[in-house]
């Protein structure tokens, strides 16, 4: 593996992770998570988690939240985000 792919595979990983769930972002009560932030959490869910096993702060899904609408958006991204690999898949056709 090239070096500089290594480095932007790293960098990527803690872009990702900067805005996650458990971290100080999200310390104050009066600046609770949104629906949008519902919706990010939800696409770098698998990161949070493989991100839990060395940091014990980083949660999968934010305790600090609005409600309904967090939800909603951590689940829209969820199904959406998980669900979107399905269709980049390319199609095997049987050929008689």
């Amino acid at each position: 593996m090239n070096k500089a792919i290594l480095i932007l595979i790293i960098m990527t990983a803690l872009l990702l992770t900067a805005c996650a769930p458990g971290t100080l972002r999200f310390a104050d009560k009066d600046h609770p998570a949104g629906f949008f932030w519902g919706i990010w959490h939800g696409w770098i869910a698998p990161v949070s988690l493989i991100w839990q096993l060395f940091n014990s702060n980083v949660r999968v899904y934010e305790s600090n939240n609005v409600g309904f609408l967090y939800d909603l958006g951590f689940y829209i991204a969820v199904v959406g985000g998980f669900g979107g690999f399905a269709f980049s898949r390319k199609s095997k056709c049987k050929k008689d």
